[in-house]
């Protein structure tokens, strides 16, 4: 393949996304070679997969500006107005719920834009009890044995004056709202772990995916989604942590 033929992958890539090939001046052919022919084109995960990512990553910045036309996107291609909240949502769980301030209002403007009706939150009735005890499932099913390990420890008394809210409105709440499979869920963290250079993360629920449906060959291409995005280095990084566990 020359990098004519990844060019004009690229081109096709965009046209599909965004419905035109104009990118930013200075980079030249930069983002339709690399990331667009070479990176968005690539076998072993679906497209809308990759947009899941890529919204994932773009929330946990934000980068608002590429957010939009990737919100935008994910709407042309099969995601929900729910899911794409559901992305922006979990993402800010592991930001910070302040970056959800921009996120969830930009998704708004361009829900407003297409005549979709922001969606309603889903219910928040269930007692803080129940919460506690589908957290802690939930995260058993996710993680095994691997769910009482680290900061995760029960034991730990310093990590345990904030990690039960974690399980609380982590895995009990967030993780249990309608609008996301467990298995887009895993991407959205996997992508938002790899953005937020926390390669320790990343291979937790890189390992732990595997166990709701997905492959080693579709968490590595959510990592590799990433690079043009959030950078390479990050991903790099990220990739070499996912290594290390399924090489053991």
């Amino acid at each position: 393949m020359t990098r004519h033929d990844l060019r004009h992958q690229g081109e096709a890539m965009l046209r599909t996304l965004f419905g035109s090939v104009v990118q930013p001046a200075g980079l030249g052919h930069l983002l339709t070679e690399a990331a667009y022919g070479g990176i968005w084109t690539r076998p072993g995960l679906s497209l809308q997969d990759r947009l899941v990512c890529s919204i994932a990553a773009l929330g946990v910045g934000p980068r608002l500006k590429a957010l939009r036309r990737h919100v935008g996107a994910g709407l042309d291609h099969g995601l929900t107005a729910e899911a794409i909240r559901e992305i922006l949502v979990q993402a800010s769980l592991y930001s910070g719920f302040s970056a959800a301030e921009e996120t969830l209002a930009l998704a708004g403007e361009v829900f407003a834009e297409r005549g979709i009706q922001f969606p309603a939150d889903p219910p928040e009735d269930v007692s803080l009890e129940a919460l506690d005890q589908r957290g802690a499932e939930l995260m058993a099913a996710l993680h095994g044995d691997r769910a009482g390990q680290g900061y995760a420890s029960p034991d730990n008394p310093v990590t345990g004056q904030l990690y039960p809210a974690a399980i609380r409105y982590g895995y009990g709440e967030i993780w249990s709202r309608p609008g996301l499979e467990h298995r887009q869920r895993a991407l959205v963290a996997v992508a938002s772990f790899t953005a937020l250079r926390l390669p320790e993360q990343v291979a937790k629920f890189g390992q732990s995916a595997l166990n709701i449906g997905l492959t080693q060959t579709q968490v590595i291409e959510a990592i590799i989604q990433t690079a043009p995005l959030t950078g390479f280095p990050p991903a790099l990084n990220a990739l070499g942590a996912i290594s290390a566990v399924f090489s053991a």
